[in-house]
């Protein structure tokens, strides 16, 4: 399942480092960070729960930005 979220972030080097932590995040197969959209897409693995796995990517983001958000 792919969905797209709208997310808040500061600056384009940011956006590149939060596509990489969530990435890195349990449950997600593929996510992509458009700072010019301020969008990001993520594809989750087979039969992860959405809610929980973009709890972690939200965590995990916010160690690259604290104040970033992403609208779930």
């Amino acid at each position: 399942m792919k969905k797209i979220y709208n997310i808040e972030v500061d600056c384009a080097n940011c956006a590149n480092l939060m596509e990489e932590a969530a990435n890195k995040t349990e449950g997600v197969a593929s996510a992509t960070v458009n700072f010019m959209t301020q969008k990001m897409a993520v594809e989750f693995a087979d039969g992860e729960d959405e809610k929980k796995v973009m709890k972690k990517v939200l965590k995990a983001c916010r160690r690259v930005e604290p104040d970033c958000e992403i609208e779930f």
